[in-house]
């Protein structure tokens, strides 16, 4: 089964918060309740927010804790102030962002990172994650902490097992270890005792933490919608190895998560889950990964062209095989919630631009219509009072470009887009000059807040 992480190195040269709304209205700033700010929390398959079903749509804005950084080399805090403006002038509050990075010897991943094998810690990028949720609270916006991550591009679980196994990894893309080799070496991480409290010392510093902005602990601030384990975890690649390995995985989110309740009761937690592709296409294992009864809800990611949906040299001609795929997605991910009783965020979705670019400034037509889908899908939800409780684009790049001509970030390099660093820069972003997606998700917000 190949990913999105696995094809996009290969395919390189192939080249909403619809806002944080409740159904009474816009929800433009943090709602009150005797004057306070108060915490989403679920209520059958809806969200609630202030005491209202919530329905939203929102980005995913990875490198937030990035840009906010104090540290020159790193950050550019003028710079995500002006995203966050960009982004709420769109209507748009609830983002997702990367929470924890493993300073790696993978190919491809995040240097500097939040945190080293040693176990020091990168309090610069901590402060920067600390600013990007002061600045989002002043606009009113929510976000989703992920915690790790099962790619390498951010280091993640590969990185905990390189930490403890004596320095042995698995590049993704090495021709001497073709997938599904790689999801199989990273899944060894749910049976490595010492990765795992790794892991879990990290879960707690940051869970713990008072926010140095605003001195506030992480456990009461309501900026923050809800913690999340780890950027789409596999039990593995190969149906031998998840057969052999789902036991220690869903012991391991049953674990992550009970111990994040118990250091936090205020905030809702979930798996992080791409749906059914992440278990190779078995339903009933998708939802066993996430019926634990501290995840609160279920998420779901579409990538059609990495699923080999669509073709990025004729998306016009591939498009109805999109439509289809991804409404059966859509509809397998919907059966999986509907039968744990829980919400469901469709919280990752992307598509290439028009022509295999990577350009700002090349149409959108075919990304538009993609999106359309999982736009109507959301707004049909609302409408009904249904499972589907939000959406999260892929990914908003705003202002930032690729620096060079083969559209490759390097190590240390500040010109943050949308795509992480493995992939090509400009892939998958929403940029601040596509007007057509822009007034797309401008419109769908205002059609949520009409109750």
């Amino acid at each position: 089964m190949v990913n999105r992480r696995e094809l996009s190195l290969g395919l390189a040269g192939m080249g909403i918060s619809l806002a944080g709304l409740s159904a009474s209205g816009l929800a433009g700033c943090s709602p009150q309740r005797d004057g306070k700010a108060t915490f989403i929390t679920t209520k059958g398959q809806q969200f609630i927010k202030d005491g209202a079903p919530y329905y939203y749509a929102g980005a995913n804005l990875w490198y937030a804790a990035y840009a906010a950084s104090p540290d020159p080399a790193i950050g550019n805090p003028g710079r995500l102030e002006r995203e966050l403006d960009a982004l709420a002038k769109l209507g748009i509050t609830n983002l997702r962002l990367l929470a924890s990075s493993e300073l790696s010897p993978l190919k491809n991943s995040l240097n500097p990172a939040f945190q080293s094998s040693d176990g020091t810690l990168n309090e610069s990028l901590l402060q920067g994650l600390d600013k990007a949720l002061a600045l989002m609270a002043e606009r009113g916006m929510t976000a989703i902490l992920y915690l790790t991550n099962f790619w390498e591009w951010s280091g993640g679980l590969g990185t905990y097992e390189a930490w403890t196994n004596g320095g042995t990894f698995i590049d993704m893309n090495d021709p001497a270890h073709p997938w599904p080799a790689f999801p199989d070496f990273v899944s060894q991480f749910y049976e490595n005792q010492a990765a795992l409290v790794k892991y879990e010392t990290y879960v707690r510093t940051l869970v713990t933490r008072t926010n140095s902005a605003t001195n506030k602990p992480y456990k009461d601030d309501p900026t923050i919608m809800s913690w999340q384990l780890c950027n789409e975890p596999r039990p593995g690649g190969t149906d031998e190895i998840i057969a052999k390995r789902f036991k220690a995985y869903k012991g391991w989110i049953d674990r992550s998560a009970a111990l994040i309740k118990s250091l936090d009761p205020n905030h809702l937690v979930c798996v992080g889950h791409e749906g059914p592709k992440g278990c190779n296409d078995d339903l009933a294992l998708t939802q066993s990964a996430q019926d634990s009864p501290n995840i609160d809800y279920t998420t779901a990611h579409i990538w059609p062209q990495n699923w080999s949906w669509a073709d990025p040299k004729d998306l016009e001609g591939s498009f109805p095989t999109v439509a289809k795929e991804t409404t059966a997605y859509i509809a397998n991910s919907v059966t999986i919630t509907n039968a744990l009783k829980k919400p469901l965020v469709i919280e990752e979705f992307g598509f290439p631009r028009d022509e295999a670019s990577y350009e700002a400034g090349t149409p959108t037509i075919w990304r538009d219509k993609f999106y359309d889908l999982i736009i109507k899908a959301l707004l049909d939800s609302h409408q009904r009072g249904g499972e589907i409780a939000g959406i999260n684009f892929w990914a908003w790049g705003g202002e930032g470009r690729a620096l060079h001509d083969d559209y490759r970030m390097k190590p240390k390099e500040t010109a943050y887009v949308g795509d992480p660093p493995h992939e090509p820069q400009g892939w998958y972003s929403v940029f601040d000059t596509d007007a057509s997606t822009k007034a797309l998700i401008k419109n769908a917000v205002q059609k949520i807040a009409t109750p």
